[in-house]
């Protein structure tokens, strides 16, 4: 069991679906946008609490978001993050 925790798990998302991620997050971000709510906030609020109240059923966004599993969406947004950042 040690030996379990010492190893580092790998994880590698499918070509297909950092594609589907990026977007969703574009349509889902126009919608909230549309409707007056800070994207940002709203997304956060979602990604923390998995309640899709955070996001607009407006553009059909919450069905598209529910779709897709959090993690997707977060290695989205941190390979997003990265690439744009000089490390």
């Amino acid at each position: 069991m040690v030996d379990h925790i010492e190893n580092t798990a790998k994880f590698e998302a499918k070509e297909t679906a950092v594609t589907e991620v990026s977007q969703v997050l574009r349509k889902v971000f126009q919608a909230l946008l549309e409707n007056g709510y800070d994207p940002v906030d709203q997304l956060v609020g979602y990604l923390i609490s998995g309640d899709p109240a955070y996001i607009t059923s407006q553009s059909e966004a919450r069905v598209l978001i529910r779709r897709l599993e959090r993690d997707l969406i977060l290695e989205e947004l941190v390979r997003k993050y990265f690439e744009r950042e000089e490390l």
